[in-house]
């Protein structure tokens, strides 16, 4: 029988949890310390409890860590991980040094409903959400394999998170905005160093305005023509461009939040100067920048990535009409680090 997972609870649950065995509620957040701060796998090797803590607390709870299956590196220092998570099925990770930071992106589930047409984690299907506790256990699993390759000091850490990878974040909502929270409060990742990516999901945006977080919210556009969005995007074809957009507006006047706008470009599809324009008039007078990313082509597709002359004279149209406009480094291109390559050469063998 699978134990339950400790992962997942904050400090205050676990003292909660401690005092229904009977113990000081500090006890419970010894427990917290020695997974979130210590990183510890097992209840055993918890080495301040007492023993009958631990072992009546170890016969119905595990600490719920993954398995990690595959490590890939790059030379720019990226790496992606393959990882069996606490409840099965398996899922990816990536860890992205920085001069200034170490960033980890994160999947909520195992494949994705959405089935982008141009990400290989959509050609794969949806499997299932995943639970807050596997959301953070990433994080985690990152943060362990960056110290142990000496990219983060012993006493380092993950300092931003970004929920990026395999799923739709919005779709499963609960457990998302819980790693939010735990991550933020027991991780001490501060609040506007992360980032939640939504390909769209309009209602969610809205959910998530309510919580009035000083998270970024990013919001995956890839066309500013339905049409064309509908065949790239054919799971989130319920909400037109312009029911984004509005969605992206209320998000700002409730959080004070400029909203990122992720475009992925890929050649001859949507990079021209003509959907660039169309781009700048959709997005007119809305607070926000646009990310551009350049596709990160994988196995099996038609698509292809846009000539660097082609990426600056999109950008250049945006910046001519006031946008401000980033571009994305790509990181991990030799380790398949686009969302779910990994995942499916393992699945596929």
């Amino acid at each position: 029988m699978t134990k339950k997972m400790l992962l997942g609870l904050g400090s205050d649950e676990l003292r909660r949890l401690a005092a229904d065995f009977s113990e000081k509620e500090f006890r419970g957040k010894q427990v917290a310390d020695w997974i979130y701060r210590h990183g510890c796998r097992r209840v055993r090797d918890m080495a301040n409890l007492p023993s009958a803590f631990k072992m009546k607390l170890d016969e119905s709870w595990d600490v719920g860590r993954s398995k990690i299956e595959k490590v890939g590196k790059g030379r720019d220092g990226t790496f992606k991980l393959l990882l069996q998570p606490y409840y099965g099925e398996l899922v990816e990770t990536v860890g992205m040094p920085y001069e200034e930071r170490f960033s980890c992106c994160v999947s909520t589930q195992v494949g994705c409903p959405v089935g982008c047409a141009f990400c290989a984690t959509g050609t794969g299907g949806f499997k299932r959400n995943l639970a807050a506790g596997e959301i953070i256990d990433q994080v985690l699993t990152v943060g362990e394999i960056a110290i142990q390759e000496k990219m983060l000091a012993p006493e380092g850490r993950v300092s931003h998170v970004v929920f990026m990878g395999m799923g739709e974040p919005l779709l499963n909502y609960e457990a998302t905005l819980a790693a939010v929270r735990l991550i933020n409060v027991e991780l001490n990742v501060g609040m506007r160093n992360i980032t939640v990516s939504t390909i769209g999901y309009v209602p969610g945006i809205y959910r998530l305005a309510k919580e009035n977080l000083q998270l970024t919210l990013a919001v995956s556009l890839h066309s500013a023509d339905d049409a064309l969005r509908r065949k790239l995007v054919p799971g989130m074809t319920r909400y037109k461009l312009q029911d984004i957009i509005d969605a992206c507006r209320h998000y700002f006047r409730e959080t004070g939040r400029r909203v990122t706008l992720e475009y992925c470009l890929l050649k001859g599809v949507n990079d021209s100067q003509t959907e660039a324009a169309s781009l700048a008039l959709l997005l007119k007078g809305l607070n926000c920048h646009v990310n551009l990313i350049p596709f990160n082509e994988i196995r099996q597709s038609n698509f292809r990535r846009p000539e660097p002359a082609g990426v600056m004279s999109f950008r250049q149209v945006l910046e001519d009409a006031g946008i401000t406009v980033t571009q994305r480094e790509q990181k991990g291109s030799g380790i398949q680090a686009a969302c779910g390559q990994l995942r499916r050469q393992a699945v596929s063998g």
